[in-house]
């Protein structure tokens, strides 16, 4: 079914493509903007051709063509800051020897648009097995090729020999000469950094300690030095790019936090300094919390990668709750594919659940994920002269925080990708 849902909402697309309407009202019984400022209720957004031209409770204006949803909640559509949207299914580390780079991108392009028909309309994609499948999958998107939200790549990760990157667990004698994520020491990494940028990286995903689904190292050891970490954070900042790291552990959490990066993805074992750090240079945290749901549910994990998933679920949700507390910034993010794409969405209930307001963690996938983008000019709020990317939900979500899981309307750039009014 939702294979039969996904090439219906392609049809939609391409149709849509030929000839967008030229003023478009969208009428919901209320608004969430996404600046986690006081509701609008009954809520008019007037969209001229890909942005918005205003929003209020007035009537639609004369000519428009008008979308009324109901009694539905409008919101500015969501951003998940941590992705792999060129997944095939395998697990990642036997990818090299079970799929190949089309594979990926043809992937890529079926969970771009999952993703997108559950109201992401932009993403932050962390890295692909295959290297630069994602920038192909941004660049087609961006093209009108294939539908996808707004996506923001990292090309190919860097990992350390051993880290939480290296999928080459297999026999040193096999080789697959494709790959060149591995770096050691600052020149390598230096060089790993040119290259991702040179070949049309946005930014760049370093991986500073162990991981959960990994042969490697555990998730508490720290794998890149402080100084490896800041030779990435140097070299990206000459090209104008930011650092996103992957960092589990106390130690490489502080380290990337001193050495400069823009974001600690996962930071599952805070402690109190490092919450200190955060404040101190501004970094941003961007948990994965669901992904401990996730794995517990998938067959296709190994049993070891469970338990090292299991033995830092704890302390995954102690971290999430210290960095609340603090008051600091958290941005959205769910690892899908870990989390199943199109499943996005779960990762609310699961940090309402630790303490979050659903108004605060709205924020955090639409005005605080727009912030760590640098994209707060075109995207994240509502607001008059940003992209017409807008979504609905039945009901109110700062009631029922849920119903983010059930997106009912789906509009980017001003092309309705998903509308429960149509015949």
């Amino acid at each position: 079914m939702r294979h039969i849902f996904a090439i219906a909402a392609a049809l939609t697309f391409f149709s849509a493509q030929s000839a967008p309407p030229a003023l478009v009202a969208v009428r919901a019984a209320r608004l969430i903007d996404g600046r986690g400022g006081a509701v609008i209720a009954p809520a008019v957004v007037v969209i001229r051709g890909d942005r918005i031209e205003s929003i209020g409770g007035a009537s639609p204006p004369a000519g428009a063509r008008v979308i009324d949803l109901g009694d539905s909640t409008l919101l500015p559509g969501l951003i998940d800051l941590h992705t792999h949207l060129t997944s095939t299914g395998v697990h990642w580390e036997d990818e090299l020897l079970k799929t190949t780079p089309g594979q990926a991108a043809l992937h890529g392009a079926h969970n771009a648009l999952v993703t997108l028909i559950a109201g992401f309309t932009s993403c932050r994609d962390m890295g692909p097995t295959w290297p630069y499948t994602d920038i192909d999958l941004r660049r087609a998107i961006d093209e009108g090729i294939v539908p996808g939200p707004r996506l923001m790549v990292s090309g190919n990760y860097v990992s350390p020999t051993g880290g939480a990157g290296d999928a080459r667990q297999f026999s040193i004698f096999v080789d697959v000469p494709i790959v060149r994520n591995l770096a050691d020491g600052p020149d390598e990494i230096r060089k790993a950094v040119r290259t991702n940028l040179k070949q049309g990286a946005d930014f760049i995903k370093i991986l500073g300690t162990g991981a959960v689904l990994s042969k490697g190292a555990p998730p508490g050891s720290q794998q890149y030095s402080e100084q490896e970490m800041h030779v990435a954070v140097e070299e990206a900042a000459r090209w104008g790019k930011h650092v996103a790291a992957h960092l589990h552990g106390t130690d490489g959490i502080k380290a990337g936090i001193r050495a400069g990066v823009r974001t600690v993805d996962h930071g599952s074992m805070m402690d109190d300094e490092a919450v200190e750090l955060l404040r101190a240079h501004h970094t941003y945290f961007v948990p994965t919390l669901y992904t401990s749901e996730s794995i517990s549910a998938n067959a296709n994990v190994p049993e070891s990668e469970k338990a090292r998933s299991k033995q830092i679920k704890e302390l995954k949700d102690k971290s999430f709750q210290m960095v609340l507390k603090a008051g600091l910034p958290i941005g959205f993010a769910t690892d899908a594919a870990v989390v199943p794409h199109g499943q996005n969405a779960r990762e609310f209930g699961y940090r309402v659940r630790l303490g979050q307001s659903p108004m605060a963690a709205i924020v955090s996938a639409t005005k605080t994920a727009a912030e760590i983008m640098g994209w707060s000019d075109r995207v994240g709020t509502v607001e008059s002269g940003k992209f017409a990317d807008l979504i609905a939900v039945p009901g109110d979500p700062l009631r029922d925080i849920t119903h983010l899981e059930r997106v009912t309307f789906v509009m980017k750039g001003g092309t309705v990708y998903k509308d429960p009014t149509a015949k």
